[in-house]
C-alpha cells in the first residue's frame, strides 16, 4: 500500500497525537491538545500528570508504568485508575519486558489483568510490548505469545513501543507478527519513530489500526486531502 491509497482524513482518524517527553510543560500539553484539534486526530496521548485536561472532541489517552514497565502491577493499576478517574478514556500500559524475555508469560498475563480490572470495561486498554526489544532479545515467538496473553487478559489493543527504548520503535515486521497473533479480535497500535507518510502507510498495510505519533502534522502532510 502506498500513501496515495489513503486519504489524510482516514489517517487522522487513527492517530493518537502524542506528547510524553519528561520535560514537557503544562503549556506544551495545551499546545498539543490545540494541535490535535486542528489536525482532526482521534486522540491525544499524554503523561498522567497532565490530567485533568480538556481535550475537546479528541479522546484522552494516558500511559501507565511508563516507560520501563518495571513498576509493580498494583502501582500500574493505581496509576491507571487514577487517570481514568481524572478523565482518561484510554490507557497505554507497559508490560515488564524482562518477564517476557524470560518467558514468564503468566506474569505478563497477570500484569495486564490487574490493570484491566482496575480501569473497568469502558476504558480501552492498550498494552505496550516493546516489540523491537523482544525481537532482538527473545525472537518472534515471544512477540506472538505476549500478544496472545495480553488479549486473553482483556487488552483492547497491543502496541509496539514506548518510543523510548534503545532497541527502537515500530517496524513492519513487528506489526505483522502482532496482527497475526491477535487476528481481527483486537487492535494493533504502531508507535515509535513514525515520521513519514510512507512509513505510516506501510504500517497500516501491515495491520496497524492506530498510530502513535508526535510528528502527526508532518505525517499527515504526506497524504492527499
Amino acid at each position: 500500500m502506498t500513501n496515495t491509497d489513503l486519504r489524510r482524513s482516514d489517517v487522522a482518524a487513527i492517530i493518537d497525537h502524542t506528547l510524553l517527553k519528561p520535560e514537557a510543560t503544562r503549556a506544551d500539553a495545551e499546545a498539543t491538545v490545540a494541535e490535535a484539534a486542528r489536525l482532526g486526530v482521534f486522540a491525544v496521548c499524554l503523561s498522567p500528570s497532565m490530567l485533568p485536561i480538556d481535550t475537546g472532541e479528541q479522546r484522552t489517552c494516558v500511559v501507565a508504568g511508563f516507560p520501563s514497565g518495571k513498576h509493580h502491577s498494583l502501582v500500574k493499576a493505581a496509576e491507571a485508575r487514577l487517570a481514568v478517574d481524572s478523565g482518561a478514556h484510554e490507557v497505554d500500559m507497559v508490560i515488564d519486558v524482562g518477564a517476557a524475555v524470560d518467558g514468564r508469560f503468566d506474569e505478563v498475563f497477570a500484569d495486564v489483568l490487574t490493570v484491566r480490572e482496575a480501569v473497568g470495561d469502558s476504558t480501552l486498554l492498550k498494552v505496550i510490548i516493546e516489540s523491537a526489544a523482544l525481537l532482538q532479545l527473545a525472537g518472534p515467538d515471544t512477540v506472538t505469545e505476549v500478544c496472545r496473553r495480553a488479549e486473553q487478559a482483556g487488552a483492547g489493543m497491543v502496541k509496539t513501543s514506548t518510543g523510548f527504548h534503545p532497541a527502537g520503535g515500530a517496524s513492519v515486521e513487528a506489526v505483522r507478527l502482532m496482527r497475526a497473533a491477535v487476528g481481527d479480535r483486537v487492535g494493533v497500535k504502531a508507535s515509535g519513530g513514525i515520521r513519514t507518510a510512507e512509513f505510516a502507510a506501510e504500517l497500516i498495510a501491515a495491520g496497524a489500526t492506530r498510530l502513535g505519533l508526535s510528528s502527526s502534522a508532518a505525517v499527515l502532510d504526506g497524504f492527499p486531502a
